[in-house]
């Protein structure tokens, strides 16, 4: 099963780091799906960041930087994995 965790927002290609716009809470080690008309990607959160500060748990409604395995692009939809 999967739910719509939020979508990207932002890219940063040459660090390998999507900007992500929570609809729902996200921590580290969740697996997450990144979903778009040529992606499809399944990764274990490994990192992320808010405010260039590690965190291990994001809430609903905040913005978080998150390194990615692949290309993604701005409006793709990310899924966490249950």
């Amino acid at each position: 099963m999967e739910l719509k965790a939020g979508v990207i927002t932002h890219l940063y290609k040459k660090i390998g780091v999507a900007v992500l716009d929570l609809s729902e809470p996200l921590q580290v080690g969740d697996t997450i799906r990144i979903l778009g008309r040529t992606t499809d990607i399944t990764q274990k959160v490994e990192s992320m960041q808010i405010e260039h500060q590690n965190v291990e748990r994001a809430e609903k409604g905040q913005c978080i930087g998150l390194k990615v395995q692949g290309d993604v692009r701005e409006k793709d939809l990310v899924y966490k994995v249950v």
